[in-house]
């Protein structure tokens, strides 16, 4: 990826950015406020909005947004105008970054996201793909460069692989941050009462992964650009005593080069992924073994800029400058 900061002199777009709600953003981590600043630095104009913004009126989406503009100011990062109703048409391209939890409310988003991608708009990530990939099941069409995985709500299905296993994982399949990841040994007095928990008494299928002890050398975090990875990684390193390496979950950032066989495994993995128009992705490597492919709202891009002086939100505004002109003909 180019490591270029060069202000885009093309045609501004109308770009509505769809998140949280910005007064609660992390200044100091947050990607999508990267991803607004590399956006406003390139000429383009900003609109901001949540998922509960977009409605239909007729068939049309309309949103209720605000035009925002954002600046390096830690006190003051971000100025918002007042509410406009306005058809999608208005925008050129929507960056869809909501965080999970990945529930109805935002399935139905994707689904009034569709209107936006069938008049001209650029949705990204593409609003089918986020419905179709789920981050935890969409890793297993990749299974050879994975631990051993099952995926079921059955108990003696788990339990089985616990005994083959020896040392498993298992997770929820909505979850993010490392919520609800539990670390089972055929010896762990509380398989049960786990399983039940987060099967939901056996009507909620969940993931069992083999346990990979390179974890104590950082899950990894790979980003994907425009189906191009990133020359740098974030390990991130739990904690004492901590199975989990999410940062939400007190791990440790570290920026890396990539290895010749993580870069080998995002290079397999990447053209399908630009083929799903998800032009920014995150893929958790742990030993050389995909764990998760995150399509939602991936992060790291602050840790991995701070420490080793990229600049990858100006490279994902890039590409989505260049995937709206191939698209749609349009100079951008």
């Amino acid at each position: 990826m180019s490591q270029s900061a060069n202000v885009n002199t093309k045609r501004a777009l109308n770009i509505l950015v769809i998140m949280d709600p910005i007064e609660k953003v992390n200044y100091k981590k947050d990607t999508t406020l990267a991803m607004m600043w590399a956006a406003q630095d390139r000429g383009h104009r900003l609109g901001y909005c949540q998922i509960h913004d977009l409605w239909l009126n007729q068939g049309q989406l309309m949103v209720d947004a605000q035009a925002v503009t954002v600046s390096r100011n830690p006190d003051e990062f971000y100025q918002l105008d007042e509410v406009v109703t306005q058809a999608i048409t208005d925008y050129d391209v929507i960056l869809m970054r909501k965080d999970p939890p990945f529930d109805m409310r935002f399935i139905y988003s994707t689904y009034l996201l569709d209107h936006a991608k069938a008049v001209g708009v650029l949705v990204v990530n593409d609003p089918q793909a986020i419905r179709d990939c789920n981050e935890k099941l969409f890793a297993t069409w990749f299974s050879q460069y994975m631990s051993p995985t099952i995926v079921t709500s059955k108990q003696v299905h788990i339990r089985q692989f616990i005994a083959e296993q020896g040392d498993v994982i298992v997770k929820p399949l909505d979850g993010m941050g490392g919520t609800g990841i539990f670390r089972l040994t055929k010896d762990s007095p509380n398989i049960g009462a786990t399983l039940e928990m987060l099967t939901e008494l056996e009507t909620l299928p969940i993931m069992a992964q083999r346990y990979l002890p390179e974890i104590k050398e950082g899950d990894k975090r790979i980003l994907i650009v425009g189906g191009q990875p990133v020359s740098y990684c974030l390990a991130r390193i739990p904690s004492q005593g901590e199975t989990r390496g999410n940062l939400a979950a007190g791990g440790r950032g570290v920026a890396m080069p990539l290895t010749e066989q993580e870069l080998a495994i995002a290079q397999a993995v990447a053209p399908i992924l630009l083929e799903k128009g998800l032009l920014f992705v995150g893929l958790d490597v742990i030993g050389n073994r995909i764990t998760e492919i995150n399509v939602t709202s991936p992060t790291c891009v602050r840790e991995i800029d701070n420490q080793c002086g990229t600049d990858i939100a100006q490279d994902f505004i890039a590409v989505v400058e260049q995937q709206y002109a191939t698209k749609y003909g349009k100079n951008a």
